[in-house]
């Protein structure tokens, strides 16, 4: 058998101690670097990589394909797990795990390696996505293997095979980061007593510094896709990316989650997501303006179930293409531009207009121009009311 393998590789600590292991082990180890966003330099991974026993390092510009078909399906869904997490890092591992797929059948590697370790979700996205797309590949996860228990040691292993790491045991966070949001976990963050520090946050300033002046954005969508910002055209990467610095700098998108885990235990992470908040508030707002009653209290069940598929890494499986049917044919009016405020931590909706709105003023009003017929309504609360009346 081949011993030549695909490893996702971050360039972090523990995909850097696993790609040395495995090299130790006796693999020919190609390092896979998908670019999903991380803002990373990434010349000085390939060579952290190569100076750690990568006999090639493949980097691949994934972003503007997570944007468009990973990132707005799920929006367009409304996915959020657990009121509080918008799917960042979930959403990455599918694509991640493609991206390997082929980079193995590229190379004709027989085997395909993560550094997730062995009680986190992200193994299951990972192995779960590869056996539905290649069962024919062997999965390695050294982390599940190895003696080392802790973080700390890792880095004691690391300094000891002299791997460049930015870890330290002052600054044990880990961060995973994508165009969509970070995920911040470790250290002080896992006791969920205590408040996260500044220094953990890394795309917002703390609301209390932001700005006092709100600022107002126009978004605009068609067919559920975010297409422009205040009249101007932009293509999926930039939107986010300048949608993530106008709410980063007014501190919006900080969210704090004891989360249940698909492995059965409960967590504590942290995450930052300001396009990601923006667009999922201006989004849902302009559906509310567009979709009928019945149609859009349906789809919130099936959006709750959405993110979790996304996040127990059911990602290419039946039922999730099957929701992503319906939800594409709900879309084809959710069509118009939504006005948000930005102040202080808080985005708002201040307003919205669509020409599919089916908003009627004439309807609503109490004031002059109200054409609603009073007279029915009496006959209609009778027949509502008929079953529950003694």
């Amino acid at each position: 058998m081949s011993k030549k393998l695909v490893l996702a590789y971050s360039g972090g600590l523990d995909t850097s101690v696993a790609l040395r292991w495995l090299a130790d082990k006796g693999y020919e180890v190609i390092a896979y670097l998908a670019d999903v966003g991380q803002a990373v330099n990434f010349d000085q991974l390939k060579k952290r990589a190569l100076s750690a026993g990568a006999s090639k390092v493949i980097v691949e510009d994934l972003k503007k394909e997570f944007a468009l078909d990973f990132v707005f399906p799920s929006l367009k869904a409304g996915a959020v797990y657990e009121s509080k997490y918008l799917l960042a890092t979930a959403l990455s591992r599918p694509i991640i795990a493609k991206g390997m797929v082929n980079v193995a059948r590229k190379y004709n590697a027989k085997a395909v390696a993560h550094g997730c370790t062995g009680k986190g979700n992200d193994q299951v996205r990972f192995e779960v996505t590869i056996n539905t797309l290649a069962p024919e590949l062997k999965i390695i996860a050294p982390l599940r293997e190895w003696d080392m228990c802790t973080r700390e040691e890792e880095i004691r292993y690391a300094k000891k095979h002299k791997i460049d790491i930015d870890v330290t045991k002052k600054s044990p966070y880990s961060l995973d980061k994508n165009i969509w949001g970070i995920s911040i976990e470790c250290g002080v963050l896992e006791d969920p007593w205590k408040e996260p520090p500044e220094d953990a946050y890394k795309m917002t300033v703390a609301p209390q510094k932001a700005p006092n002046k709100p600022t107002y954005i126009e978004v605009e969508f068609k067919n559920g896709v975010p297409v422009k910002i205040n009249g101007d055209i932009y293509e999926a990467v930039e939107l986010i990316m300048k949608l993530n610095k106008l709410g980063g700098a007014n501190g919006i998108g900080r969210t704090d989650l004891v989360e249940n885990r698909l492995v059965g235990i409960k967590s504590r992470e942290i995450y930052e997501a300001p396009a990601a908040w923006i667009l999922y508030k201006a989004h849902k707002d302009l559906e509310n303006l567009v979709l009928d009653r019945e149609l859009l209290h349906f789809k919130e069940g099936l959006s709750l179930k959405y993110a979790e598929l996304v996040y127990y890494g059911l990602y290419f499986t039946p039922l999730k293409k099957a929701i992503d049917a319906f939800v594409e044919d709900t879309q084809k009016h959710v069509t118009g531009i939504v006005r948000v405020k930005l102040l202080k931590g808080v985005a708002s909706v201040a307003g919205r207009k669509s020409p599919y709105s089916l908003y009627k003023k004439e309807m609503a009003t109490y004031d002059k121009g109200d054409e609603f017929d009073r007279s029915i309504a009496e006959g209609f609360i009778k027949v509502w009311g008929m079953p529950y009346r003694k």
